[in-house]
């Protein structure tokens, strides 16, 4: 608990600091909260398209709430920016994971 009021504070200061609210969310899915993880993971989404590492998370955290269909839009949308920034090492990452809902 103490990670998610220091990340809080942080990010009082800076609120649009993508790498904050990621690391916030990763907190919130260790605490089982998967509704303000996504939440944040969406608000980093929509905001800046190209943080290509929410896309694997959100994906991962929509596939454990049985949202298969949703996650395999977000796995595509992941390989799509992680394709156009030429990050190889993401855009594998998310292909298996898209692959083995898929396949």
């Amino acid at each position: 608990m103490d990670r998610i009021l220091k990340l809080r504070e942080f990010l009082n200061a800076t609120p649009n600091d993508n790498f904050l609210r990621h690391a916030l969310a990763l907190e919130y899915i260790k605490m089982n909260d998967d509704a303000s993880a996504r939440q944040l993971f969406e608000e980093i989404l929509a905001a800046s398209p190209d943080y290509i590492g929410s896309y694997y998370h959100l994906g991962k955290l929509l596939e454990r709430a049985g949202e298969t269909e949703l996650a395999i839009q977000w796995y595509e949308k992941g390989m799509t920016a992680a394709k156009e920034a030429k990050d190889q090492h993401a855009y594998n990452e998310l292909q298996a994971a898209y692959e083995d809902l898929v396949f």
